[in-house]
């Protein structure tokens, strides 16, 4: 990421903008939007391979469900952060994936300029590919910053995508286990 060059133009955003970037609260401005955007863009770089650690299912056949893991990206339209849940459910066939690993490769697909629809279908795909799985279910719900301060102005809203893999896209017990298990605490 060419950090020298995302500061040059926020400080031609101030300018353009009618701000002058050399009074105080905004002389280290450029700086910081840029070392921001380093953190999170950094999953153009990032391979999520590299988090995948398996154990041996050891007769584990049931739903394994991590729910409730935070996701933060940027939104490729108006690049503009949404946040959220992602919840993730699979059913094991030879091996399960530490639970870190979960929230690990979420932030190598969510901190790139993103979409959620996607967000969601690389995650599951990625998932039911090295976990060789019976099947995946990746659901996200998030507030898109884009609906809530600009445009619309639609304060509240969320945007939810769900991308089924296996036996969750052939069993739609199983997809509405999963989501009664999500809300069970809500």
């Amino acid at each position: 990421m060419q950090v020298g060059k995302i500061e040059k133009a926020i400080l031609q955003i101030l300018i353009a903008a009618g701000e002058d970037p050399t009074r105080e609260g905004l002389r280290e401005t450029p700086k910081r939007v840029a070392e921001m955007y380093r953190e999170l863009l950094s999953g153009n770089k990032a391979d999520p391979e590299k988090h995948v650690k398996f154990f041996d299912a050891e007769e584990a056949r049931d739903m394994v469900l991590v729910r409730d893991i935070p996701i933060f990206s940027i939104c490729e339209h108006h690049m503009m952060p949404f946040h959220g849940l992602c919840h993730i459910a699979y059913f094991p066939r030879d091996k399960i994936l530490g639970l870190s690993k979960f929230s690990r490769i979420i932030d190598c697909f969510s901190h790139r300029l993103q979409i959620q629809e996607r967000l969601t279908k690389q995650i599951c795909d990625f998932l039911m590919e090295k976990l060789d799985a019976f099947g995946v279910v990746v659901y996200i719900e998030a507030e898109h910053m884009c609906m809530v301060m600009r445009g619309a102005k639609a304060i509240g809203s969320s945007t939810v995508t769900m991308t089924k893999r296996g036996c969750f896209q052939e069993n739609a017990v199983l997809t509405n286990e999963f989501l009664q298990l999500i809300y069970k605490a809500r």
